[in-house]
């Protein structure tokens, strides 16, 4: 069974940048993504990668700001935050990917998350 853990999180100012981290253990997976929850609101994805072969995929509301990225030695998925907005502001999430696609469904094993809060 797989284990992930999120850290990174914080408080930020509109424009400004943070880099969220998910440290996994445990059996080895394929894809990894990253979610986001804001108060109210349903858990959303951001941002997915595949584990062997790097390849990318962005929710269009986080393109060209976000970028994930994978550390094979540290087995760790890094998100760097850039240009962030008060929209933004969200628990974040990591997560394995079950079953093609990209919503809650389609991933399992979740972290316990880690706040984000941009201040306009």
């Amino acid at each position: 069974q797989v284990q992930l853990v999120e850290s990174g999180g914080g408080l930020v100012q509109t424009g400004g940048s943070l880099r969220l981290s998910c440290a996994a253990s445990g059996r080895t997976f394929a894809v990894m993504g990253w979610f986001r929850q804001a108060p109210g609101k349903e858990r959303e994805f951001v941002a997915s990668i595949d584990w062997s072969r790097g390849r990318t995929y962005y929710a269009d509301s986080v393109k060209g700001r976000f970028t994930i990225s994978r550390d094979n030695a540290q087995n760790t998925v890094a998100l760097q935050m850039n240009s962030l907005k008060p929209e933004d502001t969200a628990v974040y999430y990591c997560a394995l990917q079950i079953a093609s696609g990209y919503t809650v469904a389609h991933f399992n094993s979740w972290g316990q998350g880690t706040q984000v809060t941009v201040s306009s």
